[in-house]
């Protein structure tokens, strides 16, 4: 096969770490990974742990265009890692095979996701990360709307009142124009 970053290297039978099936680019150094051939090895490999404890020190690869599927041609999906890492990998759902540019091995065993490969390309996790950028978005919006330290006393606060049995009425009395006035 062909390698399907660089368009001039060949993909190779390798081992990713020597532990599960993966063809490495000769030029490149990208790997194709199929998630098959990584369930099968995790699923022999139960207790096995990736090292979170690298030196990662090479810039990790973060092919910006769109990829074609070394096997199929079809154009492969972007999958983010992360809601705290905007780095995306190629996924091709035809062929349930994943592209990793040059580094992105080591970043996900950097993130602690070596271990969990096969789960950063469902729909559930995908969503995950929608939900956590939506509440990374929001804070950063409060935090520069309110002031740093202001933000954090009125979530503090917020956090308070959740959790009182009368909250309905704490929230009436904070609201009300003169809560000591019988008038509305």
């Amino acid at each position: 096969m062909k390698c399907t970053s660089c368009k001039q290297g060949h993909l190779t039978p390798s081992f990713i770490e020597g532990q599960f099936r993966a063809h490495t680019c000769s030029s490149c150094e990208g790997n194709w990974i199929l998630i098959e051939d990584f369930v099968a090895w995790k699923d022999r490999n139960p207790d096995y742990q990736f090292s979170e404890q690298i030196d990662f020190e090479q810039e990790s690869q973060d092919t910006k265009k769109a990829l074609l599927c070394p096997v199929t041609g079809t154009i492969m999906n972007k999958f983010r890692i992360s809601a705290q890492n905007d780095h995306r990998v190629d996924y091709s759902a035809a062929v349930g095979g994943l592209w990793l540019d040059r580094g992105e091995w080591e970043l996900l065993k950097s993130e602690g996701l070596a271990g969990t490969l096969n789960a950063v390309v469902t729909k559930h996790w995908q969503h995950q990360i929608r939900e956590q950028s939506t509440q990374h978005n929001f804070r950063d919006i409060y935090q520069d709307k309110f002031g740093a330290e202001n933000y954090a006393k009125v979530k503090a606060f917020r956090e308070w009142l959740q959790s009182q049995p009368q909250k309905a009425d704490l929230r009436a009395y904070l609201l009300a124009e003169d809560p000591y006035s019988a008038e509305k």
